[in-house]
């Protein structure tokens, strides 16, 4: 892995569901160590990137790199923690807080010599348990850990989905409208969770519909409607002009694109 190489690197890159196009010609580079919101209308490719980094999708053609390597490697290497929307995961099954952000290192768990795996969770790898503490800790979420999933509330449940990524420790963040559906007090350990990522120097990257809090807390904003709209600070990319070209980016967007994500 480059120090210097950019977490996210694409090249021409192009998707598809059933044929129909989610992503088209899509260049960019995002930097380590810095916070990208990735924003755009439904259904205009955001999740659809993210997908393609942790293997949920698989191009149509171009080149994808992560850390200077493919997608693949870096999931291997535990380089890549991924927070999914809520909606995703099976809230009604039997499992603790705990228990579901220890899933979050299983991954690594798999990395341990096998008589570690064989022990009792209670002897194995003490590294496991100070990790889910730790991501626990982080989201304000220690006092509920033996508390069944299905009895918190929504906002508790985006902290639970945050402290799994996080126990991976791994260097990269991929978040998929954190924000949605919490509530403020929520919303705000979130944004300040991750900016102490952030600042520790983990790469950040959210794809967000919440304008207002990509302008307070990223470094910079990727803005998608199936091709690269434009990328820059948040100043830049949020303003009304550029959010009006966003509405029509599919159609006008790529030369721009591919432009910025040069500079």
């Amino acid at each position: 892995m480059s120090d210097t190489a950019p977490a996210l690197e694409a090249r021409r890159l192009s998707a598809a569901y059933h044929q129909h196009p989610v992503l088209e010609d899509v260049t960019l580079a995002l930097p380590q160590g810095e916070w990208t919101a990735i924003v755009g209308p439904n259904g205009a490719g955001k999740s659809s990137l993210l997908k393609l980094v942790i293997g949920g999708l698989t191009p149509l053609r171009g080149e994808l790199r992560i850390l200077g390597e493919s997608p693949a490697v870096q999931r291997r290497a535990g380089h890549i923690a991924y927070m999914a929307q809520q909606e995703h995961m099976e809230w009604e099954f039997p499992i603790s807080v705990r228990e579901t952000v220890l899933t979050g290192r299983y991954g690594l768990m798999r990395q341990d010599p096998l008589w570690q795996r064989l022990l009792p969770r209670h002897w194995a790898n003490p590294s496991h348990r100070q990790a889910v503490e730790a991501a626990l800790d982080a989201v304000d979420m220690a006092e509920h850990a033996e508390r069944p999933i299905g009895e918190l509330s929504g906002g508790q449940k985006k902290r639970v989905l945050l402290a799994r990524a996080l126990a991976q420790q791994a260097s990269i963040l991929l978040l998929d409208e954190p924000l949605a559906g919490v509530d403020p007090p929520s919303e705000a350990l979130i944004l300040a969770t991750l900016e102490r990522q952030r600042d520790a120097g983990r790469t950040v990257i959210m794809v967000t519909h919440d304008m207002p809090s990509a302008r307070r807390h990223a470094d910079r904003v990727l803005l998608i409607n199936r091709h690269v709209v434009g990328m820059g600070t948040p100043e830049e990319m949020l303003s009304d002009a550029m959010l009006a070209r966003l509405a029509v980016g599919a159609a006008s967007g790529s030369a721009y694109g591919g432009a910025r994500a040069a500079a």
